[in-house]
C-alpha cells in the first residue's frame, strides 16, 4: 500500500482498559500505514489518557455522550481517506485484519461497505457477527451468530455491514450520508446500508479480516433495560424511514407479527415493558425523523430489497 488509504476510527465510553487492548492489536497489524482516532464520548475513567508510540493516533475528547451515531459521524467528518474502518473498543483485531479489509472493499466496485469476520471473544470458534441480515418481519440479526467459523469461510453480499467492524468507501458515505444520530446506539448500521442499498450500492462479508469481540461490553449484558428499548425503538425507525408507503403498506401484516413474536420473547425474558415503551416511543417520534426520499429511479432497488428480505427469513432459518 503506498499512502494512507484508510482511517480507523473507535468510538468509545468509558472503555479504557478494552480501548487499551483494541489499541495494542492494531499496534502489531501487518499494515501500519493508517490513522487511528478515537472519538471518546465524555469518558471519566481516564479513556482519554491512553496513546501510542507506534502508530499515528488521534483522540477527540468530547465533552458529553454523544453515542456511536454521534461519535462515528465525527470520525467520518475528520477522515481524510479514501476508506473509514470502523471499529469498537472491545475488540482484539488479528495481525492481517486491516490489510485484509482493504483488500475486501478494493475487490467490489458497487462495494459500499464490507463486515468482518466478528468472533465470539469468550468462544473463539464460534461466530460473533458475520453481517447482518435484514427481514421482511422487521428483524435485523446477527449472520451466523453462535455457529462454527468453519461454516463462514466464503465471502458473500449481505444485507448491511455491522458497525463494530467494518470498512466503508468515503465516495459512498458522501452519496448516503452519514449515521441517522437520532438512533444513538443500536440498528444504525443497518438504517446506513439500507439507505446504500436503495441507491443500488452493495456490502460484503470479508471472512478473512477477523476480529475477536467481547460483546455488549458498554451496555452490560446481552439483554438489559437501554439496549432492549433503544432496539425496539429504533427498529421502528428503521422501517419508517427507508420503505415507502405502498412497500410499508403490503410488509405490514408481517411486520406486525414481527413485533408480537418479539415482545412475548421479552415479556419471557423480563424486558416486556422496556420493549413495548421502545415500540411505542419509535412511532410517536417519527414526525421527527428524516425520511429517506423516494425516488421512481430507485424501484428496481426496492425490488430488490424486498426480494432479499423474503430470502434471509430462510437464510436465517438455514444458517445461511
Amino acid at each position: 500500500m503506498t499512502g494512507e488509504e484508510v482511517t480507523v476510527v473507535i468510538p468509545n465510553y468509558n472503555g479504557k482498559q478494552l480501548l487499551k487492548n483494541c489499541i495494542r492489536t492494531l499496534e502489531r497489524q501487518t499494515v501500519r500505514d493508517f490513522t487511528l482516532l478515537v472519538i471518546d464520548n465524555g469518558s471519566t475513567d481516564g479513556s482519554t489518557e491512553l496513546s501510542s508510540d507506534i502508530l499515528s493516533m488521534e483522540m477527540v475528547c468530547l465533552p458529553e455522550n454523544r453515542g456511536f451515531c454521534g461519535a462515528v459521524n465525527i470520525g467520518l467528518a475528520k477522515a481524510a481517506t479514501p476508506y473509514v474502518l470502523l471499529l469498537n473498543n472491545d475488540t482484539e483485531a488479528q495481525e492481517t485484519f486491516v490489510e485484509e479489509m482493504l483488500l475486501a472493499i478494493r475487490k467490489h466496485a458497487d462495494a459500499c461497505s464490507c463486515s468482518a469476520c466478528m468472533i465470539d471473544y469468550r468462544a473463539r470458534t464460534r461466530i460473533d457477527n458475520a453481517g447482518d441480515l435484514y427481514t421482511l418481519l422487521g428483524w435485523a440479526v446477527a449472520r451466523g451468530k453462535g455457529r462454527p467459523i468453519e461454516a463462514y469461510q466464503k465471502e458473500c453480499r449481505i444485507f448491511s455491514a455491522c458497525g463494530g467492524a467494518s470498512i466503508f468507501d468515503m465516495r459512498a458515505v458522501q452519496a448516503v450520508g452519514g449515521l441517522d444520530e437520532a438512533h444513538f446506539a443500536y440498528l444504525e448500521d443497518v438504517d446506513w446500508g439500507y439507505r446504500a442499498r436503495v441507491l443500488g450500492y452493495r456490502s460484503y462479508y470479508a471472512p478473512r479480516a477477523r476480529v475477536y469481540h467481547v460483546g455488549s461490553a458498554t451496555t452490560g449484558t446481552r439483554y438489559n433495560d437501554k439496549k432492549v428499548y433503544l432496539a425496539a425503538r429504533n427498529s421502528i425507525y428503521v422501517i419508517f424511514k427507508n420503505m415507502p408507503f405502498l412497500q410499508w403498506l403490503i410488509n405490514l401484516p408481517f411486520l406486525s407479527v414481527g413485533i408480537m413474536v418479539k415482545l412475548a420473547f421479552f415479556v419471557k425474558k423480563g424486558f416486556g415493558g422496556e420493549y413495548a415503551r421502545g415500540i411505542k416511543d419509535g412511532l410517536c417520534g417519527l414526525k421527527t425523523l428524516k425520511k429517506a426520499p423516494f425516488r421512481f429511479k430507485n424501484i428496481p432497488n426496492y425490488c430488490a430489497i424486498e426480494a432479499e428480505m423474503i430470502l434471509n427469513i430462510g437464510r436465517i432459518l438455514l444458517h445461511r
